[in-house]
């Protein structure tokens, strides 16, 4: 993994974090890596069964990375099967 790659992964893990610190996302994910699929586009795969990866698509200059990929994330949760009534009562 490049400096540059790895550095976006731990601003993800970061961003994931706060996400589950917030209660907005229903159980903890790991970034395990981050995969550059084109330049601008990312893959972030999970060992999880319940969410495998999200994508999302970040060029310096633009949005931050975070806000990038709170949104990635969120919409992806979104999309899961499933109710979300007790998201509150899972933590990490």
């Amino acid at each position: 993994m490049t400096p540059e790659i790895e550095k976006m992964k731990l601003r993800v893990q970061a961003t994931l974090d706060d996400l589950i610190g917030e209660h907005l996302i229903p159980f903890k994910l790991t970034a395990q890596q981050v995969n550059r699929v084109s330049p601008g586009n990312y893959v972030v795969p999970f060992y999880d069964s319940r969410i495998h990866s999200f994508e999302f698509s970040w060029t310096d200059g633009g949005p931050s990375l975070k806000d990038v990929v709170r949104a990635a994330v969120l919409g992806r949760v979104r999309r899961m099967d499933g109710p979300a009534d007790d998201w509150g009562m899972i933590h990490s």
